[in-house]
């Protein structure tokens, strides 16, 4: 059902590049030889996630009206400040579709303002995830009026409705979230916990997973959780045997109480690793200020009148982050990394979280992983000479790239696996 034998970890990133050798001709098919050219990189093919609800009010119209759990309290200008350092770093976008939020009344969801945003990401060159489809917090509060099978008929309709509708611009969701905690969760009264309590945890991961796969065959499918125990492992085992297919493993990693260091996560991704199903770590975040007491279970129950971020805290923090990322990036099975906020202004919790503070100037935190991203993992314009047939072999992260010479340009891609490429200028 599943190997037995994880993928080894490489802290040289070695997996993460390839060689592309480019054949350049002009446009009657002349090879440019000896010609000094200019290639830069454009784009990763890695994910480089964050969330993007702030910007759902800008993309949708100014006057836009959208409940998000992690509000605005943003003009216009800071968001559009925020955004141009959003799209300097990141190319995956996580929108929220908390079924609270996105249908407070039944039968007028907000799907214009979430379709409006979702495009404007796509137009901007990021992809776009839906978060999540099913999911026993922020949900539907009208939900508590059904009898539990009117609930299943409810989110089965739900999940047809927006996996149809964002067809073809949101290609990924988050098909169920925390499904291990779902049925015992006990803190409010939910329809989605009844459901779960009925069909159990494997049921209503089927449900999630066939009602989404039924509405778009290509989409990728996301099994989400936080809970890093051994029952996340049993209730995925559990899952596969049943023969529901997961297109990706979500992994939590809010660590408000500390950073979780290279050793656990690691241990974490040998153990999941060996299933043989791609690894998104979904919801990353590191503290700039004073950190969670370590006692608390539910990071929700931590509340403080005032949580700052402090210079200390803000060179940990950049610390921390860059070996985050190293970590994750060095296994091979890890494909997507999603920061769980960009900016602290209104962040989960009052949590120092962000990368960017509430004033909108960037942190340490946020330059050190631009660093990584546009810098050490990247390719800057560089001018580069083909050989006399028109040669040239250009070697980097895999992605998108981009090859100038006398006013022309023309994009191609470094993949894994494809070691020529013809190009006409």
């Amino acid at each position: 059902m599943f190997s037995a034998a994880s993928p080894s970890p490489d802290p040289t990133l070695a997996h993460r590049v390839g060689t592309t050798h480019l054949r350049l001709t002009d446009r009657v098919g002349t090879p440019l030889g000896h010609t000094e050219v200019e290639v830069a990189q454009t784009g990763h093919a890695f994910g480089f996630g964050c969330i993007g609800f702030k910007f759902v009010p800008l993309a949708a119209g100014e006057d836009a009206e959208f409940d998000s759990p992690e509000g605005t309290g943003l003009s216009r200008a800071e968001l559009e400040t925020l955004a141009g350092q959003w799209f300097d770093v990141f190319n995956v976008a996580t929108l929220p579709f908390y079924w609270g939020g996105f249908e407070p009344v039944r039968g007028a969801p907000r799907t214009a303002a979430l379709l409006a945003a979702a495009r404007w990401f796509r137009q901007r060159g990021a992809t776009v995830k839906g978060h999540p489809l099913v999911w026993h917090t922020l949900t539907a509060p009208w939900l508590r009026d059904l009898d539990t099978a009117g609930v299943e008929r409810a989110q089965r309709e739900r999940i047809r409705r927006e996996v149809s509708d964002f067809a073809g611009v949101i290609e990924t969701w988050d098909a169920i979230n925390e499904a291990v905690i779902m049925p015992v969760f006990g803190k409010e009264e939910n329809g989605i916990t009844r459901l779960a309590r009925e069909l159990g945890r494997i049921g209503t991961i089927r449900l999630a997973f066939e009602e989404a796969r039924a509405a778009n065959p290509h989409a990728t499918l996301v099994l989400n959780d936080f809970d890093m125990s051994t029952a996340y492992d049993c209730l995925l085992e559990g899952v596969l045997e049943s023969g529901i297919a997961i297109d990706a493993l979500g992994l939590q990693s809010h660590m408000h109480q500390g950073y979780w260091g290279e050793e656990k996560t690691l241990a974490i991704l040998e153990r999941f690793s060996r299933y043989g199903i791609p690894i998104h770590f979904t919801e990353s975040t590191l503290l700039s200020g004073q950190l969670m007491p370590p006692g608390i279970q539910d990071l929700n129950d931590h509340h403080v009148p005032d949580w700052p971020s402090t210079p200390d805290g803000e060179a940990r923090q950049a610390d921390e982050l860059a070996r985050h990322y190293r970590t994750l990036l060095s296994h091979p099975s890890v494909e997507v990394v999603t920061y769980w906020g960009l900016t602290d202004a209104g962040a989960w919790l009052g949590a120092p979280s962000g990368l960017v503070r509430a004033d909108g100037t960037p942190k340490p935190a946020y330059e050190a992983l631009r660093a990584l991203v546009k810098g050490e993992w990247g390719l800057a314009p560089t001018r580069m000479l083909t050989d006399g047939d028109g040669g040239l072999d250009v070697r980097g992260w895999f992605g998108r790239y981009e090859v100038v010479a006398g006013g022309r340009r023309a994009s191609f891609e470094v993949t894994r696996g494809v070691g020529e490429v013809g190009v006409t200028l």
